[in-house]
């Protein structure tokens, strides 16, 4: 469409999101954080301590469902040691930025929170190596729609209501107002943030999971996780449609119906369970 917001203005105006007067001066710090080419444990251990807030929510999120360890985690260094640096950067990013979800897109938060547990769930069951780095994928998998009601808020809450008056998911919303969605827009912050490439590609691929190149099982993850959580209705406002899974995804998968059940049982305790972080 002619009157769509140019790919080129939006991708300019995301990757300079540290100069945007919305959001908080935590989060401008955290994007310096992870711009630098050689980001140390220890440096983002100390910077972390050093807010006590971030601290506490860190914690939080990494004693919640969507984790599982048996043991109180009760410290940052503890955390970084167990999860490893990517892990706790993507937690890191998740807990400063959702705080905007629940200010700006309601269920949001709650949707992501599912879909980091059901993306470890399965990751896990897959054997994946690193499955708390497949829980980021799916903790982030849409930020891009936080950042493009941060930049573009009118014109977000038209592709709200359009979903909703029309029946079609955001995704497809996005498309009448935009040159890009949220997934590339997510894109364009993992890679800007030095995030590895299953994050980079899970983010930017959760509803085309076919155009991964290296990280198609990590998407595949991701993209199911997401229709799955929709399917349970958690976090589904202004996007109730379950979308449809890709059966190249669902073929990688092979997933049971014992799996399908055990994965909406696991985020009914979650949600059941962690009421102060869902």
């Amino acid at each position: 469409m002619s009157d769509t917001i140019d790919i080129s203005l939006m991708r300019e105006r995301v990757e300079t999101i540290e100069a945007l007067p919305t959001v908080p001066a935590t989060l401008k710090q955290i994007s310096g954080m992870l711009e630098k080419p050689r980001l140390s444990i220890e440096e983002l251990g100390r910077f972390i301590a050093g807010d006590p807030a971030l601290t506490s929510k860190i914690l939080k999120m990494v004693n919640s469902a969507a984790y599982g360890f048996p043991n109180r985690i009760s410290s940052i260094s503890h955390a970084i040691m167990l999860l490893g640096l990517n892990v706790v950067r993507g937690l890191l990013l998740g807990v400063s930025v959702f705080e905007l979800m629940r200010r700006n897109i309601e269920g949001l938060w709650e949707h992501s929170l599912g879909c980091a547990v059901a993306a470890r769930w399965i990751a896990q069951k897959k054997q994946v190596k690193e499955p708390e780095e497949v829980s980021v994928c799916g903790l982030l998998h849409d930020i891009g729609k936080v950042i493009l009601i941060l930049h573009f808020p009118e014109e977000y809450e038209k592709v709200q209501a359009k979903a909703g008056k029309e029946g079609i998911t955001l995704h497809e919303a996005e498309r009448v107002f935009f040159d890009a969605t949220h997934s590339d827009v997510g894109s364009w912050l993992a890679r800007k943030w030095r995030f590895p490439v299953n994050l980079v590609e899970a983010i930017e691929y959760h509803h085309r999971p076919r155009l991964s190149k290296s990280a198609q099982l990590e998407t595949a993850i991701v993209h199911v996780s997401d229709a799955l959580v929709h399917a349970k209705g958690i976090g589904t406002a202004h996007d109730d449609l379950v979308p449809a899974i890709n059966p190249d995804a669902w073929g990688l998968l092979q997933l049971s119906v014992n799996d399908i059940k055990a994965v909406l049982d696991e985020l009914e305790e979650a949600a059941s369970s962690e009421t102060e972080v869902w």
